[in-house]
């Protein structure tokens, strides 16, 4: 008579929301691959760790939706257990806990060790570094620092992610050669804030720093920085970007407005003048240089006055890449005490309107590019083509240059250098050279 085999846990990890989730999965799923657990990321598993995000309602609706999802596969008994962790159950735990009492456990975003203890693992502090990669092989996330200590008006994470917090040059270092060894040539540096970094461990900022000893690390070609803030910007840093070549020309500085009395009701700590003077700035030192941001319409008390001045400053400045969200009433920020009232369909029409223009300002841009030939990365084989990037863009966000796979043949996560032959809004078309 065969008796029953026993019954192996496969823990799948789910990631919803932005880079600092997928970096937070990953540090996750390492600690229980060093515990010998089995772990997926997003495939099949009869335990699932979903790791959710609270930031805007789109994300909190994907999130709950995610979860009830999961919920419901465990009723059926396609699944064992179920534990959440993550931003919005940092954020709403005692709401989730009533109205989806069907988790097995709820975590927040700095439980880590009690996550691993529920899956029957142990956090292991010498791991630094150890990360079991989701990205493509070429390039991985590397969070600098943990939460954020700017006072803007609009935004949930300090309530999610507490208060701003560098790691160590010398651990973000270790973590680089780990990831190197493995293959990855492309590091994107990640924080709430950027600009902020080595305020609170080496009192003075100090991503200039960081970045000098980074660059050293063979086998990292790319280094991109993301997420900046434009108050108290350390200008050392783009003198850098100009004379080392591995730091990508690239910037992606989220701005949010232009007006003036929005942005102190944001409360961003600057004005039209300084902003519209370091972007000038920016691009007297490094010439050439890509500026990524983003921008939220429909803020309570926008004017249509307001909006226009936002529109003149996007035909104006012709930023290179550029996003545009509505704003979401998010509750216990400051600018929830504020009426939200402009209406949906306003802030929608607003958001269109200003992505009109940036398509414009990209096709155009994007036209002086043919005849030229760019180092390209490439990421991915999709259909009929390789899809590649330029240090101006990063992935998922920008631009992404395509090269026909049925005459070609590159390799992924090899650089190559592409003559561009074709342009449309976000996409370029070229062949190796």
């Amino acid at each position: 008579m065969r008796t029953k085999s026993l019954k192996t846990n496969k823990i799948n990890v789910v990631t919803l929301g932005c880079s600092k989730n997928v970096y937070d999965s990953e540090v996750l799923m390492g600690q229980l691959k060093a515990n010998g657990k089995e772990v997926a990321h997003e495939e099949e598993g009869n335990i699932v760790v979903i790791n959710t995000c609270g930031f805007i309602d789109n994300a909190k609706e994907e999130s709950v939706n995610t979860i009830l999802d999961f919920v419901q596969k465990k009723e059926a008994g396609e699944v064992d257990k179920v534990f959440v962790t993550g931003c919005l159950s940092e954020r709403y735990k005692p709401d989730l806990l009533k109205e989806i009492p069907n988790v097995d456990e709820y975590f927040g975003t700095s439980q880590l060790p009690s996550l691993l203890k529920a899956l029957g693992a142990d956090y292991k502090h010498e791991l630094i570094g150890e990360r079991v990669t989701t990205t493509p092989k070429n390039y991985a996330y590397l969070k600098i620092a943990e939460g954020c200590d700017r006072p803007c008006s609009f935004c949930a994470i300090p309530l999610m992610r507490g208060k701003h917090k560098s790691t160590p040059i010398e651990d973000l270092v270790t973590e680089s050669e780990k990831l190197a060894a493995k293959g990855v040539k492309e590091l994107i540096l990640i924080a709430q804030d950027l600009t902020y970094y080595g305020l609170d461990l080496y009192k003075k900022r100090n991503l200039a720093e960081l970045l000098e000893s980074l660059v050293k690390v063979e086998g990292i070609e790319w280094i991109r920085l993301h997420y900046a803030f434009p108050t108290g910007f350390p200008m050392d840093v783009l003198d850098l970007m100009n004379k080392e070549p591995k730091i990508c020309n690239y910037l992606d500085i989220p701005l949010q407005h232009i007006s003036d009395s929005i942005l102190k009701s944001m409360r961003r700590g600057t004005t039209q003048a300084k902003t519209t003077k370091l972007l000038q700035d920016f691009r007297t030192v490094v010439p050439g240089m890509t500026i990524r941001t983003t921008l939220i319409v429909g803020y309570p008390g926008e004017t249509e006055e307001d909006f226009e001045t936002l529109k003149q400053w996007v035909t104006d400045m012709r930023f290179e890449r550029l996003g545009c969200f509505t704003y979401s009433h998010e509750e216990n920020t400051h600018a929830y005490n504020l009426d939200d009232n402009v209406p949906e369909e306003v802030k929608q029409d607003r958001a269109n309107q200003i992505m009109e223009i940036q398509s414009q300002i990209s096709w155009e841009l994007n036209q002086e590019k043919i005849g030229e030939t760019f180092k390209c990365i490439i990421d991915r084989k999709e259909g009929n083509y390789f899809v590649g990037r330029t240090e101006f863009d990063s992935p998922d966000v920008d631009n992404e240059v395509l090269i026909d796979a049925t005459k070609h043949y590159l390799k992924q996560g090899e650089y190559t250098n592409i003559k561009i032959t074709q342009a449309e809004d976000f996409d370029l078309y070229g062949d190796p050279v």
